[in-house]
């Protein structure tokens, strides 16, 4: 895959999660719960490697601002030096995540210890970089919004708050410094194999969900109704890696959790375009070289895989047993409203948001059910436990509209756009081209919700301090094709056929 070998100091805070995630990981599956519970709490009955520990309901992660979100201008010759200092930013948040973990009996006895030792240092921290951030992008040219500044302070949430600023009185604790009292229930705790979740409150039994699946938009006569199917395998190869090249380029580690990738097989942080053309596929259509890849799920049941010791896996939360597809449906749909023009080579696509837990569900795109029941119900902030003989559906469709000028930008979001629901017609100045469409089918042991408490959960990985929380979901895209296949695509669709 050509990844950088090269060997990284990991400073006080990384090490310190890694050496617990070791501890966790070495124990056959045992959680962290010197991490998430007081040290004179008493351990539960054991479920074995399966088990989801119950947690005191206390401060569970670190909230900050997304400042790549907000960089809607940057030059083009500045864009990789700010990648590099944003994927710094994702950095300082891990580090600053597993020092809030590996320091619970500390929050305990100083109210001000979080405010002291994390969240302020953080903050001094992140400000440095946004600086970095301002001179990167004034000198290229670009103009610098200074309100930017002032996303540098975080704070932390408890598990059981929905706001993300929550506590800040006390430096972003709650009064007590952390402690509130255990409501007897996993969903007042963290939970997870690895201490970051998902918990009790993360599942939901599907058959007892009501139907919300909204109707799709009035064809026009003039609509493009066909599609194209493009079969690229389940990453059975288990090409995998936790690099994000769209938005992390030349930063190993760039995504903290772990990927599928199928289409394209030369993709990691240091690929470029040129690279791409030379990747090979798993595509049966030799001419797709495009790359889709999503964040892996995993079976927390106390399984160690490969990862177990590595960045973007055990060391930063990401624990279980990978789940490989038993289906990868790749489609491309027309638009409703009108013909489809081609996608432009390597157009570079994210739909969802990894960082929902602290960002919010503004750019949120999961979808989450069962097979037979994918018509009826899609979830978003819910995993679903499924029904014997049904298995559990991912689902994205991407946006289907494009600038028609820039196949990226600044913040891998404004240069594309989605169509208007009820119509189905693009934003002024954008073009439709054909829509991405992606079905992930898993075949997964269903959880059992006991006393509050959930047994074999499994969950999509993510960023540590995120809590593998359902509604962070997403999947990325980089359009690679050849012999003139984007054009057969979109003139597919325009003549409503279905091709593959």
């Amino acid at each position: 895959m050509g990844r950088n070998t090269r060997q990284r100091r990991k400073p006080p805070a990384a090490k310190a999660l890694a050496a617990a995630a070791a501890l966790a990981l070495g124990g056959g599956g045992l959680l962290w719960a010197n991490f998430h519970a007081s040290a004179h709490e008493p351990d539960q009955e054991a479920w074995g490697g399966s088990r989801t520990k119950a947690a005191t309901a206390r401060v569970a992660t670190v909230s900050c601002p997304d400042v790549g979100q907000r960089l809607t201008n940057v030059p083009e010759p500045a864009r990789q030096g700010v990648a590099r200092e944003l994927a710094g930013l994702d950095r300082q948040i891990t580090e600053a995540y597993a020092r809030l973990a590996a320091t619970r009996d500390a929050q305990a006895k100083d109210p001000g210890f979080v405010r002291n030792a994390i969240t302020g240092p953080l903050g001094e921290k992140r400000a440095a970089t946004i600086d970095r951030i301002r001179i990167t992008v004034q000198r290229a040219g670009g103009s610098f919004d200074n309100a930017l500044e002032q996303l540098a302070p975080c704070t932390t949430r408890s598990t059981n708050r929905t706001d993300a600023g929550g506590g800040q009185q006390n430096g972003g604790q709650p009064p007590n410094g952390g402690q509130q009292q255990n409501n007897g229930g996993q969903q007042g705790g963290i939970g997870g194999q690895a201490g970051n979740g998902p918990v009790a409150a993360d599942f939901v039994d599907i058959t007892k969900v009501a139907p919300n699946v909204q109707g799709t938009p009035r064809r026009t006569g003039n609509a493009s109704t066909g599609t194209f199917t493009t079969r690229c395998g389940v990453n059975a190869n288990k090409n995998h890696n936790t690099d994000n090249v769209i938005v992390a380029p030349g930063v190993t580690n760039g995504a903290h959790h772990l990927h599928d990738y199928v289409g394209n097989q030369r993709i990691d942080a240091f690929a470029s375009n040129r690279t791409f053309l030379r990747g090979g596929t798993s595509c049966q259509n030799r001419d797709d070289l495009s790359s889709y890849y999503w964040p892996v799920v995993r079976v927390q049941d106390g399984t160690r895989d490969f990862d177990q010791n590595a960045d973007g896996g055990g060391k930063e939360g990401n624990v279980g047993r990978i789940l490989t597809p038993v289906q990868a449906e790749i489609k491309y749909v027309g638009s409703p409203a009108g013909k489809v023009v081609a996608m432009p080579r390597f157009l570079r696509v994210i739909t969802g948001d990894a960082k929902t837990t602290t960002n919010g569900l503004a750019n949120a795109n999961a979808h989450w059910s069962c097979t037979g029941f994918e018509n009826k119900v899609q979830l978003t902030e819910r995993y679903p436990i499924c029904p014997r003989g049904s298995k559990v559906v991912r689902s994205f469709a991407f946006q289907s509209c494009w600038d028609g000028r820039n196949t990226d930008s600044a913040n891998h979001r404004t240069h594309v756009a989605f169509a208007d629901p009820a119509s189905g017609v693009c934003p002024n100045g954008f073009k439709a081209i054909p829509q991405l469409t992606m079905r992930l089918v898993y075949a997964v042991p269903p959880p059992v919700i006991q006393n509050g408490q959930v047994r074999n959960a499994y969950a999509v990985d993510g960023f540590p301090e995120q809590l593998h929380k359902p509604a962070t979901d997403h999947d990325d895209f980089i359009s690679v094709t050849r012999n003139g296949l984007a054009g057969k695509i979109a003139d597919c669709l325009n003549r409503g056929r279905n091709c593959a």
